[in-house]
């Protein structure tokens, strides 16, 4: 073990991140045996990462937020009501008072309203917070109730379908998906990323007199982050379009529907696509910008970055701006994935979205947390719950499980600080 431990230690990678990695493993592969090889197919695993997508995204600003020594508990709420408002604009505002309801121009219009109310929602919050020092935990906490009940007020709890075929692609649904050249095109492009960003951060580190990893291990890591990507992408080309869905879009193109039947891979997903590219951009915010180092500034020390010459409340106000633009991306998959608008969807999201970002490596003390490690969180706590679907668990049980998890993570995260002070 102390061998394994040296080995890793040269790597200079947060060994949480093994911790994580090594139990979505187990837990992958015990509900494989457990459901006959049923789970780790590559359909299961298409339908693991579309269920993921709207946590993850939200948990991308959850991290912000709990960095920055701040909690957003009306997440899922404020999900539920940008939902209901974008059904209510597509199917019945636009199409009643400004164009057709099969115009192409119905789901950008529909998209930029919805972030338009999700950004205006997170400056509320983040003026209640960061000006008026009202504590975020009571300002969110009445924003879950507030906008859980302005989700029913829209349309009186009335359920609200069809939405606009354009808008549910955004969802993932049939055809919602890239198809397997572009997603090969994808994963290229994401391999190259990596490659050209490891050797520009190490060229600087050199440049700039810094320690650096031994070649080897930097090129042990990189390999395994590009071998992941291409595994992916490998996985999401394995599950074809139902065999239905084929025929009518074969149908639908004029195209010749051979004996055999079609054989057509779905590809990467669409969300699943826009869920990397926010990661990948706010990735790049957090480590290479001046906002990136305010939020863990604040979140490290706020008398200190006060001192500094941050504005400790305008950077909270801002986190609060990109939470709720993110809610509102995230409001824009969930509703296209059901197809519908309900009263209850987004329910529980933000317990959900807390627990992502903190099983993640998010340290509810502020000051520490990654965008990468919230992902992988949200892909935990999926698992968990698509797993137990698949054995016929009931919903409760699944709550208990999370919520185990969850108070693990917590724990295990200040083990982590004790030992890194001592």
């Amino acid at each position: 073990m102390g061998g394994l431990g040296r080995f890793f230690g040269r790597l200079e990678v947060d060994p949480r991140l093994f911790g994580m990695i090594g139990a979505l493993v187990l837990i992958w592969v015990a509900f494989d045996i457990a459901s006959d090889g049923l789970f780790l197919t590559p359909r299961n695993l298409y339908n693991l990462s579309l269920q993921t997508t709207s946590v993850a995204i939200m948990a991308i600003g959850m991290v912000m937020v709990i960095v920055t020594r701040q909690i957003d508990l009306s997440v899922g709420s404020v999900l539920g009501v940008l939902a209901m408002l974008m059904a209510v604009m597509q199917s019945r505002i636009l199409p009643e008072h400004l164009v057709p309801f099969d115009s192409p121009w119905i789901w950008p219009i529909t998209v930029l309203f919805g972030v338009i109310c999700g950004v205006a929602v997170g400056a509320v919050n983040g003026v209640l917070v960061g000006y008026l020092n009202i504590p975020a935990f009571v300002v969110t906490l009445g924003g879950l109730l507030v906008w859980r009940g302005a989700a029913w007020w829209v349309t009186t709890g009335q359920t609200v379908s069809p939405l606009d075929d354009r808008f549910q692609l955004l969802g993932g649904g049939v055809q919602g998906t890239i198809g397997d050249t572009a997603s090969w095109i994808v994963g290229a492009i994401g391999v190259a990323a990596l490659i050209v960003s490891a050797t520009r951060a190490r060229r600087k580190r050199v440049e700039y007199g810094f320690p650096v990893r031994a070649m080897w291990a930097e090129s042990v890591v990189v390999g395994i982050q590009c071998a992941v990507v291409l595994a992916f992408v490998t996985v999401m080309n394995a599950y074809e379009m139902p065999e239905r869905a084929a025929e009518r879009l074969a149908t639908a193109r004029g195209l010749p529907i051979p004996e055999g039947g079609l054989h057509i891979a779905e590809g990467i997903p669409i969300p699943v696509l826009i869920l990397l590219g926010l990661a990948a951009v706010f990735t790049v915010l957090l480590l290479r910008s001046r906002f990136g180092r305010y939020v863990y500034a604040i979140g490290g020390n706020p008398e200190a970055a006060n001192l500094a010459g941050i504005d400790n409340r305008r950077m909270i106000l801002w986190v609060f701006i990109v939470m709720g633009f993110l809610t509102a991306i995230s409001a824009v998959v969930a509703s296209a994935r059901l197809q519908s608008a309900d009263n209850a969807i987004g329910t529980g999201d933000e317990l959900r979205v807390i627990a992502a970002a903190v099983i993640g490596g998010t340290s509810l003390m502020g000051g520490i947390g990654t965008i990468s490690g919230a992902i992988l969180g949200a892909v935990v706590i999926q698992s968990l719950q698509s797993g137990m679907t698949l054995l016929g668990a009931d919903s409760s049980i699944q709550n208990i499980a999370t919520g185990i998890v969850l108070v693990l993570a917590v724990f295990l995260d200040q083990v982590y600080r004790s030992r890194r002070r001592t």
